[in-house]
């Protein structure tokens, strides 16, 4: 009796221990046939909400290639904040130990901030790389590792409606006098010259990368690198306000209460000619319009028209948590996003431009004029701002526009936001 007693305990003793082999973050269970299915969470956070169908199908396909191809029962929860929110709970959910398995960032913004704080996986080794095309892989990369793949790769500076240029005859501007003469011209015909739409703060922050990056490239060469050691001041950019005002000065009314959405459907439904935006909000326009026919130009910022560039750079991408643990899978979706077979379909339905040799489809026609200053080398790579001073940024340019801050307040609080960037950064 005693020697059957020690079998049975012996027996459960061993198949506890059994099971326990297959605890942590994926499992196993039969699949009906004597095999075994691998189940997976997956875990994806993207600020970009307004592709929820486009991300959802894509993921879809994603989650069948697994099952088909490693026998992995995936499901992805997938998060997609607003664009307003994303960075901030982001940076909450990392420093809590909560991380996604894999997450969208700025690539030129944060992924040097992200990687400081050891949250990237090195994806150097992962065979989307080399697709990737040469003039876009430094972008996403940091002391010669990549450390995301590029959804996003932009080349903007203003938009203009093409049809109200050619049957006003009208050239678009390279220097800020050219621009003044357009203004007028469609103001004595009476045309609203621009929209403005400053309910969403993001959007009178676009003139600080276009202001710093013109800047940094012509006039005021090394100013970044000064405000990085702590030697410069935004008081240095000489003009930064001078296309501001302009564009303030000429533009539709109570722009308080127009975002991104209402700017779209005005602009595209011809309530103005031009408006400092970016080619990203294409799928909005053209769902309001959908003969829209608007093109993609450098912004002048003063009249010196070798500043006239256009700013080109990667903005989401897609990184690898260093925490994930599954980091097979999450690699695994990485490489999906660059498919050979699936990746170009998915970036023309999301309107991106193409970034890797495994995308065959067109250049979209807006980006037609713009892609000739690429081609010509007029651009100049989306400066590294830090967030924080984005951040600090869209507050204090809606108030300089809502006449509750001044010039030299602008300046302050932007040189006072480097500076407690340069504090919690500094070696």
């Amino acid at each position: 009796m005693k020697k059957a007693l020690t079998m049975i305990i012996a027996t459960v003793l061993f198949l506890g221990i059994l099971a326990g082999c297959n605890a942590g973050g994926s499992s196993s269970s039969g699949d009906g046939e004597g095999g075994s299915s691998e189940k997976v969470e997956l875990k994806v956070f993207i600020g970009q909400p307004r592709f929820k169908e486009q991300y959802e199908t894509y993921i879809d396909q994603f989650v069948a290639k697994q099952k088909e191809e490693k026998g992995r029962d995936v499901t992805v929860k997938l998060e997609l904040p607003s664009v307003n929110e994303a960075d901030q709970l982001l940076k909450t959910r990392l420093a809590s130990g909560d991380s996604p398995d894999v997450f969208g960032i700025h690539a030129i913004n944060d992924i040097p901030v992200y990687d400081k704080a050891g949250y990237l996986e090195d994806l150097s080794g992962e065979p989307f790389v080399d697709k990737l095309y040469d003039t876009v892989k430094p972008m996403v990369s940091r002391e010669d590792r990549v450390l995301a793949v590029p959804l996003e790769t932009l080349q903007w500076g203003f938009i203009y409606n093409k049809d109200i240029f050619a049957e006003n005859g009208l050239e678009v501007p390279k220097t800020l006098t050219e621009m003044k003469a357009v203004i007028k011209e469609l103001e004595d015909k009476e045309i609203t010259p621009f929209i403005r739409a400053y309910k969403d703060s993001y959007i009178p922050q676009l003139f600080l990368p276009l202001t710093v990056g013109a800047l940094e490239s012509t006039s005021n060469k090394g100013f970044l690198e000064s405000m990085n050691a702590g030697e410069g001041s935004f008081a240095d950019l000489k003009g930064m306000f001078d296309i501001m005002d302009l564009v303030h000065a000429h533009g539709t009314d109570r722009p308080f209460e127009v975002g991104q959405d209402q700017g779209a459907a005005a602009f595209a439904s011809g309530q103005a000619a031009m408006w400092v935006q970016g080619p990203w909000m294409a799928e909005s326009m053209l769902a309001t319009n959908e003969n829209f026919n608007f093109g993609v130009a450098p912004l002048p910022i003063n009249d010196d028209e070798k500043a006239t560039l256009i700013n080109l750079g990667a903005s989401t991408s897609l990184a690898v948590s260093k925490e994930s643990k599954v980091k097979d899978v999450a690699k695994d979706f990485i490489n999906y996003i660059l498919d050979d077979q699936d990746s170009s379909a998915f970036y023309e339905s999301l309107g991106f431009n193409p970034l890797a040799t495994v995308h065959t489809f067109e250049t979209y026609p807006w980006l037609e004029d713009s892609s000739k200053y690429v081609e010509e080398g007029k651009v100049y790579q989306d400066p590294t701002i830090p967030s924080a001073v984005k951040s600090a940024s869209e507050k204090l340019f809606q108030s300089y526009y809502a006449d509750d801050a001044s010039q030299e307040d602008v300046i302050s609080g932007l040189d006072r936001a480097w500076e407690e960037y340069n504090k919690v950064n500094k070696e």
